[in-house]
């Protein structure tokens, strides 16, 4: 565990609390403490034909799969989930340079074979993309 550049999740030790009194730290940070960086899932390349994932230790030894590239999405349609190759990120409502940088997250607009499609799930979480197409 590195010492320099980890995320902690919890409140800073600077600031002011509701009478104006500065905040003293309490304690140190833990191991649980410290967050992992963001998993930013790109879009592959067209010729890749897989999802190209990363398994992670998470707290209590557990392992998720994070997911770093995606070529297919698991798209609902009104006949069910599709397995469909995603084209471009069209927009993103976290950040606009992540459609820029065909960064996928939660809320991202994709444009697949089917149409454009709205991503329903954390893929850096989750370790795969579903999605529902959008109409219009």
């Amino acid at each position: 565990m590195s010492q320099f550049g980890v995320q902690m999740h919890r409140g800073s030790a600077t600031k002011r609390s509701g009478n104006g009194k500065r905040k003293i730290k309490f304690k140190d940070k833990r191991r649980s403490e410290i967050g992992s960086y963001f998993s930013a899932t790109k879009l592959a390349a067209a010729k890749v034909e897989a999802n190209t994932s990363k398994i992670v230790r998470r707290r209590g030894g557990k392992r998720t799969s994070t997911l770093k590239s995606a070529a297919f999405v698991n798209l609902l349609t009104k006949d069910g989930y599709k397995r469909v190759r995603i084209k471009v990120v069209r927009e993103s409502r976290d950040n606009r340079n992540f459609a820029r940088q065909n960064i996928i997250t939660k809320g991202t607009i994709i444009e697949t074979d089917l149409g454009k499609a709205v991503v329903l799930n954390r893929p850096g979480r989750e370790g795969s993309v579903n999605a529902k197409l959008v109409e219009g």
